[in-house]
């Protein structure tokens, strides 16, 4: 005898169906997507909510539970529009509430009891399985491990079964019935998965395809469920967004001051990075470092920055090292005809560009066109105020001869660093309040709602 799952999911054939309008349907469903993407951050904020509820209590509140499930049943309703089953051409309406005349539905039985135990693993470690299965029915993107850091897509069982459909549709003007009962049975088991690591339930999914746009007979349906207001909604919405972009401020504004304390050096130095580069040409150059209206001491850039400290170590202690920085188009006729290799982006050693060429005509440190220049063994340093320029950092040997293989480290003085993380974590922290009032009283009011009736 099957278990009867907590989740019903519906979907009825809506013929008939227009030939062509699949063709544009991800045009017309842009509204639901920009609309779904505030609300699925609504949701991840109240997921957090009832995990906590859950924790302490056992109970998963109940305006969050209507509302989550809102959340779950408006995307039901768009992808059984669209190419999640192409099932209805009629566009969906929105709202969280049910409506019961629209083809889709999706109900969520509500529990009066959670696990506490549960809850700790039930959404990452126990649904691992469950996530590996609906990973085939979904597809996705996913990074190559071949080594060459490539990005490949994956289209999923549902995407290929519902362009399957929308082909025989095109020429034939209809939906076989028995691909449309596969491709819902396959949404079902993704929902299923949904609301269980939602927190939702605590009866863990089947391994099971229930075919059909119908339910198994013997499924009972949930109470009906509160409707949630626009306006607690939109509430919900723009304070979860406030949370979420307050733990960015606060990490950033965290970082910043972590940075300006165990991160600053005893000349008052904030190191930014160190990186190995090599070339087997004679020089190492980086991009061009353009600046537009600084003055050497003065400007807004200058009081964020301050002095930008370059140092360049040999991976050969007995070799001598150079570094040199000037005006772009001085460099660039010193370079003229070099073999070289021009670092683009910190950090990213993959990513030079050679330059074929012969050796300098002289010497760097003879060149004359450097405005900061260091030259000598061991860890060699030129100490630089932005000015107004577009300029270039070289890293040489010292006798300009081939292979130059160096360890550059950056640091600067950032002499704002301490007030921008300061205003960042006060930022932060208001937007953090803001958002947690703003959910807050919606979902108690929703709450006060659910037991009054009004």
């Amino acid at each position: 005898m099957s278990t009867i799952s907590p989740v019903r999911v519906q979907g009825g054939l809506d013929e008939p169906l227009s030939r062509w309008l699949w063709l544009v349907k991800w045009l017309l469903a842009i509204p639901h997507y920009v609309v779904l993407a505030f609300l699925w951050i609504a949701f991840a904020v109240l997921s957090f909510v009832a995990f906590i509820a859950i924790l302490l209590t056992g109970r998963y509140p109940r305006s969050v539970f209507e509302f989550n499930v809102g959340v779950l049943r408006w995307s039901w309703r768009v992808a059984y529009y669209t190419y999640g089953a192409l099932g209805t051409d009629r566009y969906p309406p929105f709202t969280l509430a049910e409506v019961p005349e629209y083809p889709a539905h999706l109900e969520i039985a509500y529990p009066e009891q959670l696990s506490r135990g549960l809850v700790l693993v039930k959404w990452w470690l126990l649904a691992i399985p469950h996530y590996v299965v609906i990973g085939i029915f979904l597809g996705g993107t996913w990074f190559s491990a071949t080594g060459d850091r490539g990005v490949s897509s994956r289209p999923g069982l549902i995407s290929a079964l519902v362009l399957i459909a929308a082909v025989i549709l095109l020429f034939s003007g209809q939906y076989p019935r028995s691909l449309h009962d596969l491709v819902v049975g396959l949404d079902r088991w993704v929902l299923r998965v949904a609301a269980y690591a939602g927190l939702m339930t605590d009866q863990y999914p089947p391994f099971r395809l229930d075919l059909g746009g119908d339910e198994p007979a013997g499924a009972e349906s949930p109470r009906p469920a509160q409707v949630w207001t626009g306006g607690r909604i939109v509430s919900v919405v723009i304070g979860a967004v406030c949370v979420f972009t307050s733990i960015g401020l606060l990490g950033v504004g965290l970082a910043g001051l972590v940075a300006n304390s165990a991160g600053r050096d005893a000349a008052g130095y904030v190191r930014l990075g160190t990186q190995t580069y090599a070339t087997q040409g004679y020089a190492l150059a980086s991009d061009e470092i353009s600046f537009r209206g600084v003055d050497a001491g003065t400007g807004a850039l200058n009081s964020l920055v301050g002095k930008v400290r370059v140092r360049v170590t040999s991976s050969d202690p007995s070799r001598p090292v150079f570094v040199g920085l000037g005006p772009s188009a001085s460099v660039d006729g010193y370079l003229q005809g070099v073999a070289f290799s021009t670092v683009r982006g910190v950090g990213r050693t993959t990513d030079n560009v050679d330059q074929a060429g012969g050796p300098p005509t002289t010497v760097p440190f003879r060149a004359g066109v450097w405005t900061l220049q260091a030259a000598g063994p061991g860890t060699q340093a030129v100490v630089w105020t932005p000015t107004d320029g577009d300029w270039t950092i070289v890293a040489m040997n010292a006798n300009g001869s081939r292979g130059v293989t160096v360890t550059v480290s950056l640091a600067a003085k950032l002499p704002a660093l301490p007030w921008i993380a300061g205003g960042l974590l006060a930022l932060g922290a208001l937007l953090l309040v803001i958002g947690i009032v703003l959910v807050a009283i919606p979902v108690a009011r929703e709450s006060r709602s659910a037991v009054t009736g009004t």
